[in-house]
């Protein structure tokens, strides 16, 4: 079984309360990501209706589940999650700290493609995906979903161009 993963920032409708609950899109719908994928609308509706949960996970790390996802649904955006940092995890604690701090604003899917076609620019449409989980990461994959006025900031530019450095080397190293 192939499991690949997405990165998308927190969305500018993130919601941090209480430094534990936590929501936003893990996904947006119509968006290329850097890696020339672009998730379309309905896309985790078989998945999500199978009842299964969807794991919340540090940096992809099955090793290492930071809170449990509360809420995971899609709607005319995307897919939107909500859920609960467990900060009697070391991981969970850091993670709310982190994200209190601003240092990581990034969310990424960890999913199986059941259906996808190319478009006539090359690009990979995603129409049904299996949802594993979705992580809290460092780098995300798709720099449209920021949160909120930090991606006016120029470090911040500074470190997405930083990210799709690290996404093309990644790619790169891939086929060799």
């Amino acid at each position: 079984m192939n499991l690949e993963h997405k990165f998308c920032a927190l969305g500018t409708d993130v919601t941090v309360t209480d430094g534990t609950v936590i929501s936003g899109y893990a996904s947006l719908f119509g968006k290329t990501d850097q890696g020339g994928d672009v998730v379309e609308a309905g896309a985790y509706a078989a998945s999500l209706s199978k009842g299964r949960g969807v794991k919340m996970l540090w940096q992809h790390d099955p090793a290492q589940p930071i809170g449990v996802w509360d809420e995971v649904r899609e709607d005319d955006r995307g897919l939107w999650v909500k859920g609960r940092l467990l900060t009697d995890v070391a991981k969970g604690r850091e993670a709310a700290s982190l994200i209190g701090a601003g240092a990581i604003d990034g969310l990424s899917i960890g999913y199986r493609t059941v259906k996808a076609r190319k478009d006539d620019k090359g690009n990979r449409l995603l129409s049904e995906l299996e949802l594993w989980e979705v992580s809290l990461v460092t780098f995300p994959m798709l720099p449209d979903a920021r949160v909120g006025a930090k991606g006016d900031d120029p470090a911040d530019a500074a470190m997405r161009d930083l990210a799709a450095a690290f996404v093309d080397a990644r790619r790169v190293m891939a086929r060799t």
